[in-house]
Protein backbone atom coordinates (compact mmCIF):
# COMPACT_ATOMS: atom_id res chain seq x y z
CA UNK A 1 0.00 0.00 0.00
CA UNK A 2 2.90 2.47 0.99
CA UNK A 3 4.31 1.28 -2.93
CA UNK A 4 0.87 2.55 -4.17
CA UNK A 5 1.04 5.63 -2.34
CA UNK A 6 4.41 6.76 -2.34
CA UNK A 7 4.25 5.83 -6.15
CA UNK A 8 1.18 8.22 -6.38
CA UNK A 9 2.86 11.10 -5.06
CA UNK A 10 6.10 10.40 -7.11
CA UNK A 11 3.72 10.14 -9.96
CA UNK A 12 1.80 12.97 -9.32
CA UNK A 13 5.13 14.91 -8.95
CA UNK A 14 6.60 13.57 -11.96
CA UNK A 15 3.42 14.66 -13.66
CA UNK A 16 3.38 18.30 -12.41
CA UNK A 17 7.05 18.60 -13.09
CA UNK A 18 6.35 17.96 -16.49
CA UNK A 19 3.67 20.23 -16.76
CA UNK A 20 5.46 22.64 -15.41
CA UNK A 21 8.69 22.42 -17.74
CA UNK A 22 7.41 23.79 -21.01
CA UNK A 23 5.66 26.94 -19.35
CA UNK A 24 9.50 27.56 -17.44
CA UNK A 25 10.99 26.98 -21.06
CA UNK A 26 8.31 29.35 -22.42
CA UNK A 27 8.92 31.69 -20.12
CA UNK A 28 12.90 31.91 -20.44
CA UNK A 29 12.24 31.79 -24.34
CA UNK A 30 10.37 34.85 -23.52
CA UNK A 31 12.92 36.89 -21.90
CA UNK A 32 15.78 35.96 -24.21
CA UNK A 33 13.34 36.82 -27.16
CA UNK A 34 12.72 40.64 -25.34
CA UNK A 35 16.35 40.62 -24.84
CA UNK A 36 16.68 40.21 -28.45
CA UNK A 37 13.82 42.53 -29.36
CA UNK A 38 15.87 45.13 -26.98
CA UNK A 39 19.20 44.98 -28.52
CA UNK A 40 17.56 44.91 -32.19
CA UNK A 41 15.67 48.20 -30.65
CA UNK A 42 18.96 49.59 -29.80
CA UNK A 43 21.10 48.75 -32.96
CA UNK A 44 18.06 50.65 -34.87
CA UNK A 45 18.43 53.54 -33.20
CA UNK A 46 21.61 53.72 -33.59
CA UNK A 47 21.77 53.20 -36.87
CA UNK A 48 19.02 56.03 -37.46
CA UNK A 49 21.41 58.42 -35.21
CA UNK A 50 24.48 57.62 -38.03
CA UNK A 51 21.60 58.36 -40.49
CA UNK A 52 20.72 61.51 -39.35
CA UNK A 53 23.96 62.20 -38.99
CA UNK A 54 25.15 61.79 -42.12
CA UNK A 55 21.92 63.65 -43.29
CA UNK A 56 22.90 66.68 -41.50
CA UNK A 57 27.02 66.54 -42.90
CA UNK A 58 25.49 65.90 -46.33
CA UNK A 59 22.80 69.23 -45.92
CA UNK A 60 25.91 71.20 -44.06
CA UNK A 61 28.09 69.82 -47.33
CA UNK A 62 25.58 71.08 -49.94
CA UNK A 63 25.64 74.48 -48.50
CA UNK A 64 29.06 74.78 -47.96
CA UNK A 65 29.11 73.98 -51.82
CA UNK A 66 26.01 76.66 -52.61
CA UNK A 67 28.46 79.52 -50.52
CA UNK A 68 31.24 78.56 -52.81
CA UNK A 69 29.50 78.79 -55.79
CA UNK A 70 27.94 82.06 -55.27
CA UNK A 71 31.39 83.24 -53.85
CA UNK A 72 32.95 82.31 -57.92
CA UNK A 73 29.75 84.07 -59.33
CA UNK A 74 30.68 87.02 -57.31
CA UNK A 75 33.98 87.19 -57.98
CA UNK A 76 33.09 86.41 -61.69
CA UNK A 77 30.59 89.28 -61.69
CA UNK A 78 32.93 91.40 -60.19
CA UNK A 79 35.79 91.23 -63.04
CA UNK A 80 33.21 91.33 -65.36
CA UNK A 81 31.94 94.45 -64.27
CA UNK A 82 35.75 95.44 -64.15
CA UNK A 83 36.27 94.56 -67.58
CA UNK A 84 33.32 96.40 -68.83
CA UNK A 85 34.63 99.73 -67.49
CA UNK A 86 37.27 99.56 -68.26
CA UNK A 87 35.98 99.14 -71.76
CA UNK A 88 34.46 101.68 -71.90
CA UNK A 89 37.16 103.88 -70.41
CA UNK A 90 39.05 103.58 -73.59
CA UNK A 91 42.30 101.88 -74.70
CA UNK A 92 44.62 103.84 -72.55
CA UNK A 93 42.58 102.85 -69.47
CA UNK A 94 42.57 99.17 -70.43
CA UNK A 95 46.42 98.82 -71.13
CA UNK A 96 47.14 101.00 -67.15
CA UNK A 97 44.67 98.86 -65.49
CA UNK A 98 46.32 95.82 -67.38
CA UNK A 99 49.91 96.58 -66.22
CA UNK A 100 48.86 97.35 -62.52
CA UNK A 101 49.46 93.42 -61.62
CA UNK A 102 52.52 93.04 -63.23
CA UNK A 103 54.34 96.13 -62.46
CA UNK A 104 53.34 95.14 -58.85
CA UNK A 105 54.34 92.19 -59.12
CA UNK A 106 57.29 93.10 -60.87
CA UNK A 107 58.33 95.94 -58.15
CA UNK A 108 57.76 93.21 -54.97
CA UNK A 109 60.06 90.55 -56.01
CA UNK A 110 62.45 93.17 -56.93
CA UNK A 111 62.42 94.82 -53.69
CA UNK A 112 62.09 91.39 -51.81
CA UNK A 113 65.15 90.44 -54.19
CA UNK A 114 67.13 93.32 -52.66
CA UNK A 115 66.34 92.40 -49.23
CA UNK A 116 67.28 88.71 -49.63
CA UNK A 117 70.54 89.90 -51.16
CA UNK A 118 70.89 92.48 -48.36
CA UNK A 119 70.55 89.83 -45.80
CA UNK A 120 73.32 87.33 -47.59
CA UNK A 121 75.85 90.60 -48.21
CA UNK A 122 75.74 91.25 -44.15
CA UNK A 123 76.04 87.68 -43.07
CA UNK A 124 78.81 87.18 -45.55
CA UNK A 125 80.63 90.72 -44.34
CA UNK A 126 79.49 89.30 -40.55
CA UNK A 127 82.30 85.85 -41.80
CA UNK A 128 79.21 83.38 -42.04
CA UNK A 129 80.07 81.40 -45.44
CA UNK A 130 78.62 82.04 -49.15
CA UNK A 131 76.68 78.97 -49.00
CA UNK A 132 75.49 79.09 -45.32
CA UNK A 133 73.95 82.25 -45.52
CA UNK A 134 72.37 81.64 -49.04
CA UNK A 135 70.69 78.29 -47.20
CA UNK A 136 69.94 79.61 -44.11
CA UNK A 137 68.05 83.08 -46.17
CA UNK A 138 66.08 80.73 -48.03
CA UNK A 139 63.22 78.97 -45.93
CA UNK A 140 59.98 77.50 -47.12
CA UNK A 141 58.23 80.20 -46.38
CA UNK A 142 60.15 82.22 -49.31
CA UNK A 143 59.37 79.37 -51.28
CA UNK A 144 55.47 78.91 -51.03
CA UNK A 145 55.94 82.96 -51.51
CA UNK A 146 57.54 82.25 -54.71
CA UNK A 147 55.46 79.20 -55.84
CA UNK A 148 52.18 81.27 -55.00
CA UNK A 149 53.34 84.25 -57.39
CA UNK A 150 54.19 81.94 -59.98
CA UNK A 151 50.82 79.99 -59.54
CA UNK A 152 49.04 82.92 -59.60
CA UNK A 153 50.25 84.31 -63.08
CA UNK A 154 50.51 80.96 -64.37
CA UNK A 155 46.98 79.85 -63.39
CA UNK A 156 45.22 83.19 -64.07
CA UNK A 157 46.93 83.02 -67.81
CA UNK A 158 45.47 79.47 -68.23
CA UNK A 159 41.62 80.50 -66.93
CA UNK A 160 41.50 83.50 -69.05
CA UNK A 161 42.51 81.91 -71.98
CA UNK A 162 39.57 79.25 -71.13
CA UNK A 163 37.08 81.81 -70.23
CA UNK A 164 36.54 81.06 -66.70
Amino acid sequence: MFDLLGGGIFGSLLGGIFRLVPEVLKWSDKKNERSHELKMFESQCELEKQRGAQKLAEVAAQKEAALDVGIANAFNAAINQQTEMVKAAGGWAAALSASVRPVMTYYLLVMYGLVKISFIVMAHKSNVPFSEAVVKNWSTDDMALLGGVLNYWLIDRSLAKRGL
